[in-house]
Order: C-alpha cells, then structure tokens, then sequence
C-alpha cells in the first residue's frame, strides 16, 4: 500500500525495526486473566474454518481444520471448546476419540507425538448461536448471526487455543442461502452458488488471534469504497439502514488519513464497518469491536451525528495497530490496546475541537481530571497492567492507561513518544508483546532507563507525580 510520506526520522526508524518473518515465541505461562484457557502444549499454525447457517433452525453446522505443532511429546491434545455439539474428530485423516469437559475438546492422538511434529485435526460440530452458555461469542441477529470473541469466548464459536499468544492463519467459508450474505474479515477469494446457497470463502493475509475473527451471516449489502493509497474498503450494511450510515461510513478514509500520519501505513489488507443488524441491540455488552478488518458495531450507534460517533470510531480502527496488528502477550497486557485506542481517539477529538463527555476540550485538562482520580481506581481497580477477569473492562485499562502514556510522553518528549511508538508497532508487527516488552521498547528508544519510571505507573498501588505537572494532585481515596 503507497501510504502517506511519514516525517524522515520516524520512517528511518520504522524501517530499522521492522523484523523479517519469525517464529512464534514460546507461549509464556497460563494467562493470568484466564488461566484455564489455551494450552502451550502446541502451537497452532492454521485454521480453515467453514460455517454453513441452516436458517430453518438458526443453527450454524461448522468445521474447523487446525494444523498444530507440538511443543512436548502428546498423546492427547486439548482444545478450548463450549457449547459446541462435537459430531467427529479426525488427525490426520483418521477418526480419532474425544471427549468435552471443562470447556475442553481432549482429543486422543492415534500415536504419540514427538515435539515438532505437525498435526491436521479436524473438528465437525454444530453450535446454535442462541444457546445459553456462561458466556459466549455469538451475536445472534433477527436472520443470522455476527460474532464477538473477546476476550475469552471465541472457543464457543469454533475450537481453538484460545489465548492471543498464539496467533495463527486463517481462512474461513460462510455458506447461507441465496437471500443472504455470508461474510468474514480479510479478503474475500472465492463464490461458489449451488442449489439456492452460495459460499463465499475469504483469507486474512496477517495472522490473527482467535478473538479477533469475524463471522457474519444476515440481510446486508456491501459498501465498498476506498483509503488512503487505494486501500480497500467494504462495509457490510442492512440495506435498510444504508442510506441513514452513509456519512458515517464516508468518515472512514478521512480517519485512516489522519491515523496514518501518526502509526504508519494500515498494517492489513483491508477495512470495513459492520453495523451488524439485530432486534435486541441491548444484548451487546459494547459499542465498537475491532475484529480483525471488520470492525462490529452496535445497531444504531453509526446513525448519530459525527461528533457523537466519530471519536470512538477512531479508538476503534487504532486498534488496526494495537491489539490486531500487535496483539497483547496475556490479557494482563489489555493497557496497551485501550490505552492507545483512547489516547488517539482522544487527541483526534480535541483537534477537531469538539468537547468529551466531561465537557473538556484539551488532552491536558482531560488528563489533570483523570489524575486526581488515579489512586481511587488504583484502590478499586488495581495498578494499570495488573488486571483480574472481573475488572478487567473497567476505566483503569483506557482511561488509566491513557495516563501512562501521557506521563510517558511528558518525562521523554514528544518526538521521543513518537519514536518509541514507531518502534514497537514495527518491531511486534504481526506477534504479539508484553508489557515488559512496552517498556524495554521505551527504555531502547529514549536511551534512558525507564523500567522504575513506568512500573511504578504501571503496576504501583499509588499514583506517582506527573511529569511537567507538579501542582497535579490526586484525591484521597474515598
């Protein structure tokens, strides 16, 4: 993609780090988040999935070939799967047994495996997007479904190892009927139309995580348009509600612009906006979603005027670069998605000149409010990058992590901020990256030694001064 020049230095920088294509890292431990979810038994390499949705029931009859590697001697394997009805498993051709447990799919291996050897399992199984299930990645429409995997659901829509450590290839087919659109991210390359159903098959250039696929099926047509250097762009639009979206989707482009200038060219192949259609919109638990180059919307959501919708659109497709392109090690990590989301989507709304919700219209005003509630939500929430599974969506991993950032920028400068930004999207690009790995970054780039700097922001019980603000205060916890 020709994307716009970026200033010398930063280009120079990003070329420097940009890494040649590697193997994955050895996974760390369990995810202190959610310690029961994945295995660092193997590492999964590619997923070939397949939804057919049989719309007389609502029911979605999938497949799902994995190809793993194993990292120790197995005679089992262990998938993360829930409320999925199992009908076969096969490795490597042959039938092979299973049982469903704990959220687990085990499968018994023909043979013992040694380490580094390569495995093709393959799982055929019908799920009902409806189901009730303690917690699940299907968002069930009036004639399909969508999906919505994070953090830790996307094993309710096919098995997987579902921790972002281990991102692999995937391609995905989508079976509905003729009257019907079947979708995925990434690129579409196939149409096959056979007795009154059509598959369309897509393939995502990038690795992914598991809680990054989209999947959809429903009443939609596509919108397709472009960015900056010809990016391509395809929204996918109930047509009834094309017309209403339209100024919002035209928004795109203008974004991806003003984002580029600041991270670099896109990291994907393409881009686009689901505002997916549904009767019980109150059944999300979120606005915006950034699946992997198709970004989920709640319904309704992109019919508001631009001021009102345009800044968390940007939060959204920041997440292109951090959390998509550069996934989280854990999901301890979570302050490096959210907190670059928000702290983009809040220097876009203050240059456009428009309020936040506080009523403020400058980074630093929004930033003193924050900081003089910055040892409450260490007391209530935890420090920035120690989250548990129960608070791990609350303010302090947006807001919090802004104020990271922001002191960050205040003790190295602005053009040093710049760089160690420029740096790590480059050096994790397609892998994933730690909050250590944050802060080695950091240190690198500023020639300076800033792991006692930023882990006491990071992981303190109470809020350090702010660089360049001594009269800040912070409120007594209440």
């Amino acid at each position: 993609m020709i994307a716009k020049a970026l200033p010398p230095a930063l280009l120079a920088c990003w070329l420097a780090l940009a890494p040649a294509a590697q193997a994955a890292p050895a996974p760390g431990p369990a995810d202190p988040v959610f310690p029961g979810l994945g295995s660092t038994a193997y590492d999964a390499l590619d997923y070939h999935l397949a939804f057919d949705y049989r719309e007389a029931s609502r029911t979605v009859d999938g497949s799902a070939t994995i190809t793993a590697r194993t990292r120790q001697p197995l005679r089992s394997l262990d998938l993360d799967a829930l409320g999925l009805t199992v009908r076969q498993v096969t490795v490597d051709g042959r039938s092979a047994g299973f049982t469903l447990h704990d959220e687990k799919l085990t499968v018994q291996l023909p043979h013992r495996a040694p380490a580094g050897r390569a495995l093709t399992l393959r799982v055929d199984y019908t799920a009902d997007p409806r189901a009730a299930l303690p917690h699940t990645g299907w968002v069930p429409t009036a004639d399909g479904f969508a999906v919505a995997g994070q953090p830790n659901s996307a094993h309710t829509v096919f098995p997987c190892n579902d921790r972002p450590d281990d991102k692999a290839r995937f391609t995905v087919s989508v079976t509905a009927p003729d009257a019907l659109l079947g979708v995925a991210g990434g690129q579409p390359t196939a149409t096959r139309e056979r007795d009154g159903r059509t598959t369309r098959e897509y393939r995502y250039r990038e690795p992914m995580a598991t809680e990054l696929l989209q999947v959809a099926v429903g009443d939609y047509v596509l919108n397709e348009h472009q960015g900056p250097g010809g990016l391509p762009l395809r929204d996918v639009v109930p047509p009834a509600r094309l017309a209403a979206l339209k100024p919002a989707l035209d928004l795109t482009a203008g974004q991806l612009e003003w984002i580029e200038q600041r991270l670099g060219p896109f990291p994907f192949e393409d881009y686009g906006l689901l505002p997916v259609d549904t009767d019980a919109p109150d059944a999300f638990g979120f606005t915006g979603l950034e699946t992997q180059t198709l970004t989920l919307y709640k319904p309704g959501f992109l019919a508001q005027p631009e001021q009102a919708i345009a800044p968390l659109m940007m939060h959204e497709l920041v997440h292109s670069w951090f959390g998509d392109s550069v996934t989280p090690r854990s999901w301890s990590d979570l302050w490096l998605n959210e907190g670059h989301a928000d702290f983009y989507g809040l220097l876009y709304r203050y240059q456009q000149g428009w309020p936040d919700s506080a009523g403020l219209t400058t980074m630093d005003d929004r930033m003193r409010l924050v900081y003089s509630q910055a040892d409450q939500w260490r007391h209530d929430w935890g420090p920035v990058a120690d989250p548990t599974a129960a608070n791990l969506w609350e303010e302090q991993r947006y807001l919090g992590g802004v104020l990271v950032l922001y002191a960050l920028r205040q003790q190295v400068g602005e053009s040093v901020f710049e760089r160690i930004e420029h740096a790590f999207l480059a050096r994790y690009r397609n892998g994933n990256a730690s909050t250590a790995d944050y802060v080695a970054t950091a240190s690198e780039v500023s020639g300076q030694d800033l792991s006692g700097f930023l882990g006491a922001w990071l992981h303190g019980t109470r809020t350090p001064p702010m660089p360049g603000h001594p009269d800040w205060r912070v409120d007594p916890v209440g």
